[in-house]
């Protein structure tokens, strides 16, 4: 039977667990081991913060538009009421952009709401 050198590929796959490391403080960054509990761990609070940041940014988008339409003499939940009761399909980071780069026409979706509350 043939000897098998498999150092080639352990190396590899080391060096690549350690350039994810990179940066990390102490042993974290050049232990393998370290490394390897370190990065898991970093990868899965990576996971994590990609699914908070929806959370985060449905959440900032609802207060821009509260904010915006109580400066025009309606509640959130009437507006969004309005706008669903109107068939105005527009999703919430689009009314948020609205309300900001555009408050004549976020002016008009509010009169318009307020016709259908």
């Amino acid at each position: 039977m043939t000897r098998v050198k498999r150092g080639t590929v352990t190396r590899k796959r080391h060096k690549r667990l350690l350039k994810k490391a990179k940066g990390f403080f102490g042993q974290r960054k050049n232990v393998f081991r370290r490394a390897k509990e370190t990065v898991l761990r970093a990868m899965a609070y990576a996971y994590k913060g990609r699914k908070l940041k929806k959370r985060d940014m449905r959440s900032l988008f609802i207060t821009r538009i509260s904010a915006a339409s109580k400066q025009r003499g309606v509640s959130y939940n009437r507006f969004i009421f309005g706008l669903k009761k109107a068939q105005v399909l527009l999703n919430r980071k689009m009314l948020s952009q609205l309300a900001i780069y555009e408050p004549s026409v976020f002016s008009h979706l509010v009169t318009v709401a307020k016709k259908y509350s």
